[in-house]
């Protein structure tokens, strides 16, 4: 690779990364309740991230007929990782992956696991962005069926190149970070906030992660990123994989002590499994606003 090479990649390399850190100073500016936790890109969203700065370089310097290198040069694999292209048309054209199969086809209608256009929703994107990120639900073909798939893109001509990555499972900073977002949200609208919540495409769902909030006085749902179809049922209507009235039980908690965690069973809607679940939750207004984790459990 020559020298205008090394330069240039480091030039972008560096601009992936400052807007990495200001998104992520943008993120902790949240001071509600003091929950707040910053983000730390994981070592895979890292790798992404520059294994497509790579190709993203490799496409304006060679040309949009160079996609056809992700198929085989291994500088555009890194381990589970790799690159893939497809054009504006929605034409996908290259793959250094499992995705291969796809080489020629049109995946303008592929569908995800839960039924998401998101390719559809990438490309849409990209023209009028020309760059993003797509969540979605897709097979890791390592150990993994139907779980979240974040892939980062970004547009050179008529092409999109483009490298995704499995997050990990979502923990307690994660939680506790959308639960401070949901918090400040409710703050400045709560009706607007409500609506949001129960947006499944919209920016309180984060893989496994979502918010739900019940009204303190009559028990009922208000919002619930995961089944919006909750929302107006009561608390006393609702038990647990193991029958047990959890609903009952946090609602009791919060009203003696206003914040903390809550741990049951319920059902992952990523897994679809039933798993573990510790739920943050803090009361505002006569509100109560929750988001919980999920561990895997005996129960899975």
């Amino acid at each position: 690779m020559n020298i205008l090479k090394l330069i240039v990649i480091g030039c972008v390399l560096s601009s992936v990364f400052s807007s990495v850190a200001l998104r992520a100073e943008d993120s902790s500016a949240v001071n509600v309740l003091d929950i707040t936790e910053p983000h730390v890109a994981s070592d895979a969203e890292k790798r992404a991230k520059t294994l497509l700065a790579k190709a993203v370089i490799h496409v304006q310097t060679e040309g949009e007929e160079s996609v056809k290198d992700f198929m085989s040069a291994p500088e555009y694999v890194d381990e589970e990782l790799y690159v893939f292209a497809l054009g504006i048309d929605g034409v996908f054209l290259a793959s250094g992956g499992s995705s291969m199969v796809l080489v020629g086809d049109s995946v303008l209608g592929t569908q995800d696991v839960y039924g998401k256009p998101f390719f559809r929703e990438m490309i849409t994107k990209a023209v009028r962005d020309g760059y993003g990120e797509v969540k979605y639900n897709w097979t890791n073909p390592t150990d993994r069926m139907g779980e979240p798939k974040t892939t980062f893109f970004e547009r050179v001509g008529a092409v999109i190149v483009a490298v995704g990555y499995h997050p990990e499972r979502s923990g307690a900073a994660e939680a506790k970070r959308l639960l401070a977002k949901a918090m400040k949200a409710m703050v400045e609208s709560e009706q607007e906030s409500i609506d949001e919540f129960n947006d499944p495409e919209g920016n309180f769902i984060e893989g496994d992660l979502y918010v739900f909030v019940m009204d303190m006085n009559s028990g009922k749902f208000l919002a619930h990123g995961a089944s919006p179809e909750l929302v107006g049922r009561s608390h006393d209507e609702i038990l647990s994989p193991d029958n047990k009235p959890i609903l009952t039980e946090l609602l009791t908690l919060a009203k003696e002590n206003g914040r903390g965690v809550h741990t049951y069973q319920w059902l992952n809607p990523q897994s679809n499994k039933v798993e573990t679940k510790h739920t943050f939750y803090r009361v505002l207004d006569n509100k109560l606003v929750a988001v919980g984790y999920y561990v895997k459990s005996n129960l899975s």
